[in-house]
């Protein structure tokens, strides 16, 4: 089912299957999702939990024991409830169920929340560890924006702006359509703290950035509008669209913690970058995007 919120400068729409966005559009008509599309990619802004990225031969490790896990983790395919919609929020709620106990042997409650306020889209997460035993586990956004968002302007002509003076890392990942870790980090400069995009861009894999800033605009040379995140509680950015292809969009993907490293079945309790969450505790995480 399609949940509606909006208010005098946006409207949004929420899938309550996986609670993915599926429309941004602001009072004129203009969409700012990507909206699907098999050739490319059938998602719209798939949400990540308790797995960001691919698990090496879809495994990974607990406690010596090996479980199956999908790419990104199970969150994207429930079912979720609504448990709360306003005009302005939409809040949406599920728990462990059998299937999800195969595959994550934790009892769990997974609520995210969709808040409009202005120009701004409040995405917020909450993880109530609802099990015995620390509780590790991964979050992160995966939506894609149109681009070009303006008709009549190239895909070239559209750059990542950070904050001006500042810089980041990358992690390097192989090169493949589904991207596995190498373990190293190499630096990445942003020149007048930008990236400029470009089909060839994408050409061989994904880019993972660390140690960024923790807000970005998608903006053109020539256009007016444009798309702000804001992910301050987010340790890594991962930019992707399909590789090898002139798709036209970009995912802008906020991450908690790193997909597998690239032939080692990662083990859950020795992660580094998972969040290792109490027994009865809540986790919360709130990232933005705001359209201009």
């Amino acid at each position: 089912m399609v949940y509606t919120i909006g208010n005098d400068t946006l409207t949004v729409k929420i899938e309550s299957r996986g609670a993915e966005l599926q429309s941004i559009q602001t009072r004129d008509g203009t969409e700012y999702l990507w909206q699907g599309d098999p050739k490319y990619w059938a998602d719209r802004a798939p949400n990540l939990f308790p797995q960001v990225g691919m698990c090496t031969d879809g495994h990974y490790l607990l406690d010596g024991i090996r479980y199956p896990m999908d790419a990104h983790g199970f969150i994207k395919g429930m079912d979720l409830q609504a448990a709360v919609h306003t005009e302005n929020q939409a809040t949406f709620v599920c728990g462990d169920i059998a299937e999800t106990r195969r595959m994550y042997p934790f009892l769990f409650r997974y609520a995210i929340s969709y808040r409009l306020s202005g120009q701004t889209l409040a995405i917020c997460i909450q993880v109530e560890n609802c099990s015995t035993r620390e509780m590790p586990f991964a979050v992160g956004g995966h939506p894609g924006f149109r681009v070009p968002l303006e008709e009549g302007l190239p895909y070239e002509d559209y750059f990542l702006q950070f904050p001006a003076g500042t810089s980041a890392r990358l992690a390097d990942c192989v090169a493949s359509p589904w991207c596995q870790m190498l373990g190293t980090v190499s630096d990445y400069p942003l020149p007048n703290g930008q990236i400029p995009l470009s089909h060839g861009l994408f050409a061989e894999r994904m880019l993972i950035l660390q140690d960024m800033p923790h807000t970005v605009a998608l903006q053109s040379k020539h256009g007016a509008r444009q798309v702000v995140l804001s992910y301050p509680d987010m340790k890594y950015l991962g930019l992707w669209k399909w590789i090898g292809t002139d798709a036209p969009y970009l995912c802008i993907e906020p991450w908690t913690a790193l997909p597998a490293r690239a032939g080692i079945m990662e083990d859950y309790s020795e992660h580094p970058d998972m969040i290792r969450l109490p027994p009865q505790k809540t986790y919360r995480n709130e990232w933005t995007i705001r359209i201009v």
